[in-house]
């Protein structure tokens, strides 16, 4: 689990350097995606919905990057995606895609559903952390 983890720390920071991230912000990327990734792990691990485990995680991600980009003074956007990385569903899509092609058409079936599954929650995660925050700092004003 440890070299998973270190791994999932270098990833989030080759996917931050592809994408031009500044610097000074390269450490806090890396963190990001490998706190999420670890989250998502623990999730799964004890038995939790690899959907909910995702969603959940994402969550968190968002989180955690709507707090460094207040505290860094950079765009959320930059500790987001290299967090998101480590979560999508790259091998999924693989498999549905090689399933279709082998004519495995009910398993294929299988992984590209749970493939959309694990993008929407992506996506949900991050909808549902920003309509929080702005929910939060309207009650503020």
């Amino acid at each position: 689990m440890i070299l998973q983890v270190l791994t999932n720390f270098i990833v989030s920071g080759a996917f931050a350097v592809i994408f031009n991230v500044p610097l000074n912000s390269l450490f806090q990327c890396c963190l990001v995606g490998m706190i999420g990734r670890l989250l998502l792990v623990l999730m799964v691990n004890n038995n939790i919905n690899t959907i909910l485990a995702t969603l959940t995680a994402t969550f968190f991600i968002a989180v955690i990057s709507q707090i460094f980009a207040k505290i860094y003074k950079t765009p959320i956007i930059i500790f987001t995606i290299s967090g998101i990385i480590p979560l999508v569903p790259g091998g999924l899509a693989y498999d549905a895609t090689r399933n279709f092609v082998e004519n495995h058409y009910n398993l294929a079936i299988q992984f590209a559903a749970k493939a959309l599954m694990t993008s929407g929650a992506i996506a949900f995660g991050l909808v549902l952390s920003e309509a929080l925050t702005q929910i939060l700092k309207f009650r503020k004003v």
